[in-house]
């Protein structure tokens, strides 16, 4: 089976329309299997009231579908995320839109030149059915977006295999806590599976932890793999466009790492890079971007920037 994951941001209840509903909390997942291809849509459920599932979904994604029904502030502030962002997107342009008004609201950023296809349901199908996500190589990687418990399994982790392959029993360190566990089983869409490959999304039902320590951000991983700080150097930031606030050393923001997101203070900044202060430890990788959010903004969007993630942290 080959596997997908799509952020469908922009109008609310457009995902609903493509796949059947999974798992929901502040962002809601649906699915569609086809022919041994399985395509997974992440919607940023709560998203223009908070910004980090906005963040989360993104991240979660191997592609975009930005689809544009009104020009409205949430669509603004969409428009500036996924700017920063680096993920491949496909612009949807809804039939009460036109041509030169989506061509003013992306001028001037890399959406400008994004494929663009019109708001066609059974076309959008075909569309998401046709991607497949990258292979990535390496030391196993399972973002953890979502958990509970099962009676009579124990806690069990869904998420996605970012890098690597998943094999059942194998044991890895739960990032950012120091705690080991086990891999007593594993699903990839309700089929038991001996393993899971990069891009395919999994339950795992691990033995070494209760559901209750599990939660979005943390990270399946060999020990050693990844890095763990609080204070955490950045490369220079690449500030949004269209940010109106005034962010600085000091300043009380919101650090999105991947699937976490956590209070940071920006303790440094200048053109070679920065350094900010998280309210706990994170878990990270060199070379990852990191996104600032400033929640505290009074008018336009609340994305400061975006800047990789320098060296190792103390």
């Amino acid at each position: 089976m080959t596997s997908v994951t799509v952020a469908v941001v922009g109008a609310p209840d457009i995902a609903k329309e493509l796949g059947k509903k999974g798992t929901a909390s502040d962002v809601t997942l649906f699915n569609l299997v086809h022919d041994a291809h399985a395509v997974t849509l992440v919607e940023p459920t709560q998203f223009p009231e908070k910004l980090p599932p906005l963040l989360a979904s993104l991240a979660m994604a191997d592609h975009g579908l930005l689809v544009v029904t009104e020009l409205t502030r949430p669509i603004a502030e969409t428009i500036a995320v996924l700017e920063l962002a680096e993920l491949p997107t496909t612009v949807v342009v809804g039939p009460n839109v036109g041509e030169p008004e989506i061509a003013r609201a992306l001028k001037g950023g890399r959406l400008a030149a994004a494929p663009r296809v019109p708001l066609d349901l059974p076309r959008l199908r075909e569309l998401v059915d046709s991607w497949s996500a990258p292979t990535r190589d390496g030391p196993v990687r399972v973002a953890v977006d979502h958990s509970f418990p099962v009676k009579g399994v124990g806690a069990v982790a869904l998420g996605l295999v970012r890098r690597g392959t998943l094999h059942a029993h194998e044991r890895l360190r739960l990032y950012p806590t120091a705690k080991q566990v086990e891999v007593r089983s594993l699903q990839v869409h309700d089929v038991d599976r001996k393993e899971a490959t990069s891009g395919e999304r999994v339950g795992v039902a691990l033995r070494g932890v209760e559901a209750d320590e599990l939660s979005r951000g943390q990270v399946l991983a060999p020990d050693g793999t990844l890095g763990v700080g609080r204070s955490l150097p950045l490369g220079p930031i690449e500030r949004c466009r269209y940010y109106r606030g005034d962010a600085g050393p000091g300043a009380q923001l919101h650090l999105c790492l991947d699937l976490q997101a956590v209070p940071a203070v920006l303790d440094e900044v200048s053109a070679r890079g920065a350094r900010v202060s998280a309210d706990r430890e994170v878990v990270y990788l060199a070379g990852e971007p990191a996104y600032l959010l400033d929640l505290s903004v009074p008018a336009g969007p609340r994305i400061f920037g975006r800047a990789a993630v320098a060296t190792a942290s103390a």
